[in-house]
């Protein structure tokens, strides 16, 4: 069972603040984005003014975008996000749909030594989606990747249903958990888009490019490094745009691929983006992580 915190163990943000700066880690966030413009500008202002400003949690704030249509780069410059097209990072590795392309790319383009994802669609933006994953990082050594999780209401023409989120999850994610990998079954929410991981965790495993992402993280940092690197932080509600049953079909999809690559044993995957530690421009952009690199498996 993963270890689990509730956010509130972290809402004091100087003392946080103190903790951080005696580890000397830094501390990036990524927003990855496909046309997001109304809620961006919120997002990045209400982190930016309390994790950037008033406490410096965090040492970055990037806005990573897919190519939107709309004006979600703007805004999210506006509001005083970093923002950078995923097309402009790694160009010579070319650039493929997809928000695990987003977060793959992130790796290479954030400096922190931990980093964090928050998605650009939140409703009820508040730090806590920040400090409440970051958190544990920040005080438990041997914890290297943390899930945030939450109440995920449904809105839908009949109403609002307080729990009713999260389908994927419960319908296919979960029972698969629960079957081949009982030890990750645990956690609340598998494919929460809140969460954050040591730079060493990110940069040593493979990254689908689609909504698999998520879980195969799980399944891969497991495999790596054991149940006792995974934690969850209860983030108590997160409101966002539910999508429809095509999206939500299509997104199944490609969880069962990233799935079924690594269960019962991982094997490669041509879709997929290689380890960011395998990449020699990688290594001359981060020195720390080419002596990783050369540390024996």
């Amino acid at each position: 069972m993963p270890r689990s915190f509730h956010h509130r163990d972290f809402s004091d943000l100087p003392a946080l603040l103190a903790e951080k700066d005696a580890t000397g880690l830094r501390v990036s966030l990524c927003i990855p984005t496909l046309n997001e413009e109304g809620t961006i500008a919120r997002v990045v202002s209400v982190l930016r003014e309390e994790l950037v400003e008033r406490h410096a949690l965090l040492d970055e704030l990037v806005v990573i975008d897919s190519g939107s249509t709309d004006r979600t780069r703007a805004l999210a410059a506006e509001a005083g996000a970093e923002v950078v097209l995923a097309a402009d990072i790694l160009p010579f590795q070319g650039q493929r749909p997809g928000k695990g392309e987003n977060l793959w790319k992130a790796v290479y383009q954030l400096k922190g030594d931990i980093i964090c994802f928050v998605d650009g669609d939140i409703g009820n933006i508040h730090p806590r989606f920040v400090y409440g994953t970051v958190g544990p990082l920040l005080r438990h050594a041997e914890i290297g990747y943390v899930k945030g999780f939450y109440e995920r209401p449904l809105l839908a023409k009949e109403g609002v249903d307080p729990r009713g989120g999260g389908r994927v999850t419960e319908i296919l994610v979960r029972p698969l958990l629960q079957r081949f990998r009982p030890e990750l079954a645990g956690l609340h929410q598998p494919l929460a888009g809140e969460y954050a991981a040591r730079r060493e965790i990110l940069e040593s495993i493979p990254f689908p490019t689609g909504y698999g992402v998520e879980t195969a993280h799980l399944l891969d940092v497991h495999r790596l490094h054991g149940i006792g690197a995974i934690a969850q932080t209860d983030l108590d509600e997160r409101i966002h745009r539910n999508r429809s049953l095509a999206q939500l079909g299509r997104m199944s999809g490609e969880i069962l691929e990233a799935f079924f690559a690594r269960v019962p044993e991982p094997v490669e995957v041509p879709g997929e983006r290689p380890a960011m530690i395998s990449l020699p421009d990688y290594l001359q952009r981060f020195p720390a992580a080419a002596a990783r690199a050369k540390r024996p498996a």
